[in-house]
């Protein structure tokens, strides 16, 4: 285990490819046991054998964000196979890229699916781990945003409004939680080179590429590097804060 560095148990939603694997797996080579969960299960379970050759233990769930019931059963599964979880990773969601159209084109379904997945899905999961970190004092939740939710997109406003919604929430938990000395904090990635990028047409993808300062898309270990950083004992005074993984497109 790296040091610095005290995650014992860790889960991460959305686990099975780009972003969420990456996190996974960096989690696991800091030290953390890793519970995976992600409706793809031949996903989770060829990364549970990547997880458990760094020494550590992993659990692949199967499991649908979207339904509540399910997420509460998967995280009683883990507090009983794992143990109480020091650090959430709400890394599940979706842009919906091939969908974007005008606000005023786009249906309400989409909106709606949208914020359910991007939103309420860090708020349910948060929910089956907060008990038990207020308890021990302790615990580090990490949040996956956007940088759409600053620069706004065009053709994504329920996305751009979803992201948000995930800094806002980021924040508000952050001071709620404060006096248990649990951290929650964000990460707003741009462009990353994941399967959803790779499916897209080459000129949105050069496109991307133009609009980033430094000229070249993320990769998905540069979110997880972030995650590690927030995940740390040297990031215990940090707390509600959002940090901007995007190449510079967006600069605060």
């Amino acid at each position: 285990m790296a040091e610095g560095y005290l995650p014992r148990v860790a889960v991460v939603s959305g686990a099975a490819q780009g972003i969420g694997r990456a996190i996974a797996l960096r989690l696991a080579a800091d030290g953390a046991d890793v519970a995976l969960l992600d409706l793809d299960g031949a996903g989770i379970a060829g990364l549970a054998a990547e997880v458990e050759a760094h020494g550590r233990r992993a659990l692949p769930l199967c499991t649908d964000m979207l339904d509540r019931a399910m997420i509460k059963a998967s995280f009683a599964q883990i507090a009983g196979t794992l143990g109480p979880v020091d650090i959430l990773v709400n890394n599940v969601g979706q842009s919906a890229r091939e969908n974007a159209a005008p606000f005023w084109e786009a249906g309400p379904d989409l909106a709606d699916f949208l914020v359910r997945i991007c939103l309420h899905t860090a708020m349910d999961a948060a929910r089956e781990v907060v008990p038990s970190m207020r308890e021990r004092r302790s615990g580090r939740i990490v949040n996956i945003a956007s940088d759409s939710a600053y620069i706004g997109s065009k053709s994504s406003a329920a996305y751009a409004a979803a992201k948000a919604g995930v800094i806002g929430f980021t924040r508000s938990l952050s001071r709620e939680l404060a006096e248990y000395r649990i951290t929650v904090n964000a990460i707003a990635p741009g462009y990353i080179r994941t399967r959803a990028m790779d499916q897209l047409p080459t000129a949105f993808v050069e496109k991307a590429i133009t609009e980033t300062p430094l000229g070249f898309l993320g990769e998905p270990e540069d979110i997880a590097h972030a995650v590690a950083y927030f995940a740390s004992e040297g990031a215990g005074y940090v707390t509600g804060q959002s940090l901007i993984v995007n190449g510079g497109r967006w600069m605060n």
